[in-house]
């Protein structure tokens, strides 16, 4: 008898972490790997963090914390709302995720129907539509140019022709690209979205990473939008599992109905240690001080390595670049390349099916030392 499997479960593979394991197994066998393709901090949780995490293990049972996360975690994220932007978000708005992947499932489920259409800009984080797919909703994805370093505008979205759409996800600063969306034009967005009844789904994840300006906030704009943040980028605890939700009142119990039953609450002993994250401020900066220098390593070096094509990232730890003089297959290209010199980069598939195999994905979050080797391999096997 063969079991039967369930369609849900076929969907697309996350390619950077097929990478990730390639090159790890490639590491483990003796070879000299720098990873440029996994977009993780190359630094550990802050101090303030390690210790809080220390106490919390001496002192508290590290049990079950309310679905909506540790009182007194999220009321320091609204307290970082006030201080980190200037905006009042009440405290009963936030929600605790288990990473902003948990944030992104229940504000689909709590959003979204199956067979809804949700637009969303190409390229773009490949789990947002993976995610969507799963669910039975249909991510419509919108062709971005490098004339607006692949960001959606309320402009381009009125000229297309989107019809039935439920809601719409954009991201500043973006992934792959790093792109910030302007104030302004994160306003304008927000009045399309009214007009046309859709539900927006703001990611802020890189928030804090920026570099010529700072990122401007979606709850500065819009009560109604549903704002998902990480403690995995800014705050460097990625393994630590731990993101936030800005949801609008109408949708909290609803939200917190489904983290009951989906995940009961997040990691009890992540949230107690992040509660310390917002007074680690100094620390965490001086980590955006070395993305910053990584980032003009590869906007100066890239080009003599022969790829010119960049769109000069805003914030995040991204080059995004056009290989399309180069290769019609990015994946079979950063195969060769972690082959042959030991540097691992994200093919342009993972976030954008139809134009990615003429893209790579450079992340610049690891150290400048490794930059620097990573710059002069790749200059090496140019020649």
């Amino acid at each position: 008898m063969v079991l039967k499997s369930a369609r849900r479960g076929s969907v697309d593979p996350f390619i950077v972490m097929e990478v990730l394991r390639e090159a790890n197994r490639r590491s483990a066998a003796g070879e000299s790997i720098l990873h440029l393709e996994v977009g993780q901090p190359s630094t550990p949780a802050p101090l303030p963090v390690r210790k809080a995490a220390q106490r919390a293990l001496e002192t508290d049972l590290i049990g079950y914390t309310d679905a909506l996360g540790l009182p007194a975690l999220r009321t320091a994220i609204a307290r970082h709302y006030r201080d980190f932007y200037g905006v009042d978000v009440p405290v009963e708005r936030i929600v605790v995720t288990t990473g902003s992947s948990a944030g992104f499932l229940l504000s689909f489920l709590a959003c979204f129907d199956p067979g809804d259409r949700v637009a969303l800009a190409s390229p773009t984080y490949p789990c947002y539509r993976n995610i969507l797919q799963v669910l039975d909703i249909e991510p419509v994805l919108l062709p971005m140019t490098a004339e607006t370093k692949f960001q959606p505008t309320a402009a381009i979205l009125e000229r297309n022709d989107l019809t039935d759409i439920a809601g719409l996800i954009i991201a500043s600063p973006s992934n792959p690209v790093g792109a910030l969306i302007a104030p302004d034009e994160q306003r304008r967005l927000t009045d399309l979205c009214r007009r046309r009844g859709w539900r927006l789904i703001a990611d802020e994840i890189y928030h804090g990473i920026t570099y010529e300006q700072r990122a401007a906030t979606m709850a500065a704009f819009n009560d109604d939008a549903i704002i998902v943040n990480s403690f995995s980028k800014y705050f460097s605890m990625t393994g630590w599992r731990l993101g936030w939700l800005v949801v609008p009142p109408a949708l909290l119990q609803q939200i917190e109905r489904l983290q009951q039953n989906l995940f009961i609450s997040p990691p009890g002993l992540s949230q107690h240690a992040a509660v310390a994250a917002f007074d680690a401020h100094d620390e965490l900066q001086r980590n955006v001080q070395r993305y910053a220098a990584n980032r003009s390593i590869l906007l100066n070096e890239l080009p003599a390595a022969g790829y010119g094509k960049l769109v000069a990232t805003d914030g995040a730890f991204y080059v995004y670049a056009d290989v399309g003089d180069l290769t019609e297959d990015s994946v079979g290209f950063a195969q060769r390349m972690l082959a042959q010199t030991g540097v691992a980069v994200t093919p342009g598939v993972d976030f954008d099916p139809e134009r990615g195999k003429h893209f790579l994905r450079f992340s610049f979050a690891g150290s400048t030392e490794d930059m620097v080797e990573a710059m002069r391999r790749l200059r090496q096997w140019r020649r």
